[in-house]
């Protein structure tokens, strides 16, 4: 009979095996990576393309391209196109990051001989009707204006625009520049960005000798996008040198509660030290028990949520924390971050807690590989990082072996209160007094 007065036996989580893929050229230059993995007619295609940058103040026509890929070909409207991947039963959505593009097919395998042809001419023949980007305009106008009424997202701005400047990372639009996007743009980007050359395709799930036979015939020969301009060579962004001064402060008369974010450059996934710090920044803030939780919302009360976070970019990286408090509390929160990092910088991390993070970080990586898709995704992330699967062998290694000498070091390497930005959107208290 099962004594239910003892716990399970458990063990520590020393490693995991991730699926690695297929790799294979298609004849244009379309690189291919195949994850065939499970039981179930399912596939998930993504064609994924490198941002290409003329000028640093592209990065709106990027996004305008990819979030209009499926308002209209020169034989399907947007409406029609849509039709047809709702009747298969189908998902297929572009989605636009800092540094690459996508677009996204979920489908059954019995109506890829369907799909694929219209994803084909999505990828090269999609004509940003003037009708439907009037529309787009106006819309995206209206989102952005309520959005800038959002402290929160003012502050991410505000951010961004202060560790990256005027680059890509740190671009903000206005309402005037969607004022200045014209069809004729559109297609230009579109017909240098979206080449084989410039593409990864990622294919997931039942992948089949038909499934590759399809793709390869469709996306591995000629591919002729309308209105197509030479293939644009990427402008690498010059990062600005930050240097932290007074808190970037933006005052709203009627705010509740300000919006506060601080961090600044970071490393990338490739730097060595990349895995310690993730240590480092789950114990600051990034999980629901860590320092900065227990301290500012569990023990003050100051907010709901507060969280610190590591973001690996292309040419760049940054450190985050995060958080909306009661405008009374909004100088107390600083105080209390500011004694949270230092306490890092400071003290050894006691060893229970350390191992609580070990454990949670390690479940939490077995909990993301649920399926073959997840497997393609922390592929990815390794891939547009300049890494290979191995380098999650050595994230494993880091987060079982770091020690609270370790830990300590890297926070006094890479954690300075002083030296970050710091952005408040609302109202502090000393200036509500005055």
């Amino acid at each position: 009979m099962l004594n239910r007065t003892n716990a399970p036996a458990h063990f520590a989580t020393t490693g995991f095996d991730l699926i690695r893929p297929q790799q294979l050229t298609f004849p244009n230059g379309l690189k291919v990576f195949i994850f065939d993995s499970g039981e179930q007619e399912l596939v998930r295609v993504e064609w994924i393309f490198d941002n290409i940058f003329t000028g640093e103040n592209q990065t709106l026509l990027n996004n305008c391209v990819c979030d209009m890929l499926l308002e209209g070909t020169s034989t399907h409207s947007s409406a029609q196109l849509a039709e047809q991947v709702d009747f298969h039963g189908a998902f297929l959505m572009p989605s636009f990051g800092f540094d690459q593009s996508a677009l996204t097919l979920f489908s059954l395998n019995r109506h890829l001989p369907k799909l694929l042809p219209l994803v084909k001419e999505v990828l090269t023949d999609s004509i940003f009707p003037e009708k439907e980007l009037a529309t787009f305009i106006r819309n995206a106008v209206q989102k952005l204006q309520v959005s800038l009424k959002k402290n929160s997202f003012v502050a991410r701005r505000e951010f961004h625009r202060a560790v990256f400047g005027a680059t890509r990372y740190g671009y903000a639009p206005s309402a005037k520049d969607y004022e200045g996007i014209d069809r004729s743009r559109l297609l230009d980007v579109f017909g240098r960005q979206y080449r084989p050359e410039n593409g990864t395709l990622v294919v997931a799930g039942k992948v089949t000798d038909e499934v590759v036979r399809m793709l390869e015939q469709l996306f591995g020969g000629q591919w002729q996008q309308t209105g197509e301009s030479p293939m644009a060579v990427d402008v690498i962004p010059t990062m600005p040198p930050v240097s932290a001064t007074e808190p970037i402060f933006v005052e709203w008369a009627d705010a509740l509660q300000s919006a506060i974010r601080l961090g600044g450059p970071g490393i990338r996934r490739s730097h060595r030290d990349y895995p310690g710090l993730h240590v480092v920044n789950t114990l600051l803030g990034g999980y629901f028990g860590s320092r900065l939780m227990a301290n500012i919302r569990e023990d003050k009360g100051y907010t709901y949520n507060i969280g610190s976070g590591l973001a690996s970019l292309r040419y760049g990286a940054f450190f985050t924390i995060a958080s909306e408090v009661g405008v009374e509390a909004t100088e107390a929160t600083l105080v209390e971050i500011q004694k949270e990092i230092q306490r890092l910088r400071d003290e050894p991390v006691p060893e229970a807690e350390l191992t609580l993070v070990r454990n949670y970080l390690m479940g939490s990586m077995l909990g993301s590989l649920e399926n073959v898709f997840s497997h393609a995704d922390k592929f990815k992330n390794a891939l547009f990082s300049g890494l290979d699967l191995d380098y999650y062998d050595y994230y494993t290694d880091v987060v079982n072996a770091i020690t609270p000498a370790e830990v300590q070091r890297l926070a006094n390497a890479y954690l300075d209160y002083n030296g970050m930005v710091k952005v408040i959107v609302g109202k502090m208290a000393d200036r509500i007094n005055h």
